[in-house]
């Protein structure tokens, strides 16, 4: 993955320790990829009720990206449709070596279509940077595809709704690791009500896939608990040599 030269790696562990004043990556945007979603969101919505409604990983098996994201954008599954503006699929490299997975879309997210983009997404960029990675290289998604109002926790029935959607993107994408960011993201993928704290500082293993999977603090609590940033670094730095051991 390369961190360049020891003054570029210092400067960016600085830039992350410092972790405020960063600026935010560009994320692209594709109106073909979006026009072609358009186009399968409209295809979903003539099937049969009973198939396009089915919750389950049987629903999505063997769906593709594009066809996924179309099921995503108009799934009706829970009621976080009906306050949603706009799911919020995922982004990022889908070829990637690392997957990272939080929560679920906050305000920003749920108005922009993008995970991890206010703030936070600016502490996560900044994390990222610091470990000589741009946030283009990694896919970054959530436990949930829609906002829950006022950002309460995840209910159980919305978690089971979505949990497909992020199981096929996992299939798609066969990462090398799975970075879980925060509590409910690292409970849910590891099926524990283990605190974070507890989680976080070692290798887990995603189910059954025998995926790498480590636990840190989400980027939103790391701006409100600034001391745990040690700790968050500790985490990329395990992280980091999970991947390269895998090399």
């Amino acid at each position: 993955m390369g961190a360049g030269s020891s003054l570029e790696t210092r400067k960016r562990q600085l830039q992350y320790l410092q972790a405020m004043g960063i600026q935010a990556w560009d994320l692209r945007n594709s109106a073909v990829e979006s026009s072609a979603v358009e186009q399968d969101v409209a295809e979903i919505a003539g099937m049969d009720a009973s198939a396009a409604d089915l919750p389950g990983q049987s629903a999505v098996s063997g769906l593709d990206w594009q066809t996924l994201q179309a099921r995503v954008k108009a799934c009706t599954l829970c009621d976080l449709h009906t306050s949603r503006t706009q799911t919020v699929f995922g982004v990022g490299n889908r070829n990637a070596d690392w997957l990272l997975i939080g929560e679920a879309p906050g305000r920003d997210e749920d108005q922009q279509g993008e995970p991890f983009v206010g703030r936070a997404g600016q502490l996560l960029n900044a994390m990222l940077q610091a470990i000589g990675l741009q946030r283009e290289q990694v896919y970054i998604a959530n436990i949930l595809k829609c906002r829950p109002p006022s950002n309460r926790d995840p209910r159980p029935e919305e978690l089971v709704c979505c949990e497909p959607y992020l199981m096929r993107q996992i299939e798609l994408i066969q990462p090398g690791l799975i970075l879980a960011l925060g509590r409910i993201a690292a409970q849910n993928l590891l099926n524990t009500e283990t605190p974070i704290g507890k989680l976080r500082g070692r290798v887990h293993q995603f189910r059954d896939t025998g995926i790498p999977l480590i636990a840190t603090y989400h980027p939103a609590y790391l701006l409100r608990s600034p001391l745990e940033k040690r700790k968050a670094w500790q985490d990329l730095q395990l992280a980091v040599e999970s991947v390269q051991a895998q090399l």
